[in-house]
């Protein structure tokens, strides 16, 4: 029952809840839907903590999408013992690279005063939430070996699964409970989406590409010399 709970119940009611709160939010709230950038507060070490953190976080989120959309390639890519070491290391280097910058982000929370004040409680919940996951993920990647060629026997089955609601548990039950802590804590991240600046994610400014060219016409008299 408890691993019923976990791997269909929780699954299904995270995308649910972010589905249904962050229409919600657009429709009551569409301003909210921003980052809510602090660059002007502080720009220094949020150079150096968003850099590290997008580029590592991001080229990890692909590595996983691409396993689990296209196994079959995925699997004729590591099925060489060399390319198989390659993105393992690649991919602790990469967890390393937004642990550390993650890291960055939070120090800079709690040093700056004017950061720290215009970061909500909901923001620090998802920070930790996102710590948490990442070194999770590392540690998995680490005490658990190979994880880029079990993940397609285990995760990308009972992914499916959920998709095609047809929920088989028996591939994730029998792991190991960092592993198993690490598959649901994406699913904690994804319910706890549409209560923080993360869903900026879903407004992607693609209109811009066809936006007509802004004209600025400057009110202000030039100083005389």
């Amino acid at each position: 029952m408890s691993d019923t709970v976990l791997f269909v119940v929780l699954p299904y009611l995270a995308t649910v809840l972010a589905v249904l709160a962050g229409v919600h939010r657009y429709r009551s709230d569409p301003f909210s839907y921003s980052s809510f950038s602090s660059q002007f507060l502080e720009s220094r070490t949020l150079f150096w903590g968003s850099a590290s953190w997008h580029y590592g976080i991001l080229l990890i989120l692909l590595a996983h999408l691409l396993a689990a959309l296209f196994p079959s390639a995925w699997a004729a890519l590591i099925a060489a013992p060399v390319r198989l070491y390659v993105l393992e290391v690649t991919g602790l280097a990469l967890a390393l690279l937004s642990i550390l910058g993650l890291s960055t982000l939070i120090v800079r929370r709690l040093r700056h005063a004017r950061v720290r004040v215009v970061t909500s409680a909901m923001d620090w919940v998802m920070l930790a939430a996102l710590l948490l996951q990442v070194a999770l993920g590392f540690w998995v990647a680490l005490a658990y070996r190979w994880g880029s060629d079990w993940y397609l026997h285990t995760a990308v089955p009972w992914l499916a699964s959920l998709l095609k609601l047809d929920p088989q548990i028996q591939y994730v039950t029998a792991l190991p409970w960092p592993v198993k802590a690490h598959l649901l804590g994406g699913f904690v991240i994804i319910a706890l989406f549409p209560f923080t600046r993360l869903v900026h994610l879903v407004t992607v400014p693609i209109t811009y590409l066809w936006r007509p060219y802004q004209v600025v016409i400057w009110n202000r008299r030039p100083r005389s010399l």
